[in-house]
């Protein structure tokens, strides 16, 4: 990390104060809390840092494989994004370059597919629909087409019409389903088409997953938990439909389980989706989950500025920094 990007970075954990959201707030502030942009900075200093020149992550502490992955490298690049900095002359501009290199290095010419797996494609797309427009690249679009092409592609070859570990898989499950359906969500933000009928049947499959209790299954409406039912009220949410009855029962069964969602394995996956689910509920339950979530991550935040788990440091930094990204709302997904 250059000397320049060193002192760049210390300078804006000072500024913290000065931060402003983007009518974040229904209340009297819109104002980010100090706190949060200095755990912000603190973070995205510990993945600039551990970032190699092809892109790719190699945080300290437990195995972190996945931080070579262009789905977890997306999410990072899209920490960057969502701090609000000038992402082509800003000092995370070098950072957000290598990391979308190494997604459109993943992706396969012909087919558009990102990385080996449909998470990785789901997360590397939504990194490309949240860069498009901002970051100059022409190669952008067409890799984002592509991209959004093989997740409708898929689609139609799914007996379930959603998405499972491969494009040509039949089957499909809730949590690689959420992965493709906020890609497609951030994609259709960005200006590509995105069929309606295909959101739609994508909706179907989550309604048979979803229990009488409001919670959501895995492959069907057996063995809810809050992590994929974080990700299935996502889904009703930015498909508009946060007034209808399973929306809101999927909301109760959140708040039962408390705000770490009683998963400890998933746990920073879990804050991921639950940060927006909850934003998109209401202001009061987001006020509530987000003063809880801020005060458990500077509890759990480590010094040199990493969240770890046992998918490794990189993705636990990314998805704690992108539970706190809701503050600023400077991305088109995080649109109520």
């Amino acid at each position: 990390m250059s000397r320049f990007l060193q002192v760049t970075l210390a300078a804006l954990l000072l500024m913290a104060p000065a931060v402003q959201a983007q009518k974040l707030f229904e209340g009297p502030t819109q104002f980010i809390p100090v706190e949060v942009d200095r755990m912000y900075v603190k973070g995205l200093l510990f993945l600039v840092k551990h970032q190699k020149e092809d892109g790719s992550f190699s945080s300290p502490g437990r195995s972190d494989h996945y931080g070579t992955q262009p789905g977890v490298v997306g999410l990072a690049v899209i920490t960057m994004l969502a701090h609000g900095d000038d992402p082509n002359r800003g000092p995370f501009a070098l950072a957000i370059k290598r990391g979308l290199g190494l997604i459109l290095k993943n992706q396969n010419k012909s087919t558009g597919y990102i990385g080996t797996t449909m998470y990785n494609h789901g997360f590397a797309t939504l990194a490309l629909a949240e860069a498009y427009g901002q970051v100059h690249d022409k190669r952008l679009g067409p890799a984002l087409k592509k991209a959004t092409d093989l997740i409708l592609n898929a689609q139609k070859r799914s007996n379930k019409n959603a998405w499972r570990y491969s494009p040509e898989s039949s089957d499909a499950d809730t949590t690689v389903s959420g992965a493709q359906i906020v890609a497609l969500f951030a994609a259709r933000n960005a200006g590509i088409g995105i069929p309606q009928d295909s959101i739609e049947k994508a909706l179907q499959f989550f309604i048979q997953c979803q229990s009488n209790d409001g919670g959501f299954g895995y492959t069907s409406a057996s063995g809810p938990n809050a992590p994929r039912t974080a990700i299935g009220a996502l889904a009703f949410a930015l498909a508009k439909k946060k007034q209808s009855e399973r929306f809101k029962a999927a909301i109760d069964y959140l708040v039962s389980k408390g705000s770490d969602g009683g998963y400890d394995h998933y746990y920073h996956y879990f804050l991921y989706y639950a940060s927006q689910t909850y934003f998109h509920a209401s202001p009061k339950l987001w006020a509530e989950w987000n003063a809880t979530n801020i005060k458990r991550l500077k509890e759990t935040q480590q010094e040199d500025g990493r969240w770890d788990s046992n998918f490794g440091g990189t993705f636990a930094t990314a998805a704690s920094l992108l539970s706190l990204a809701l503050n600023y709302r400077y991305l088109p997904i995080y649109e109520r």
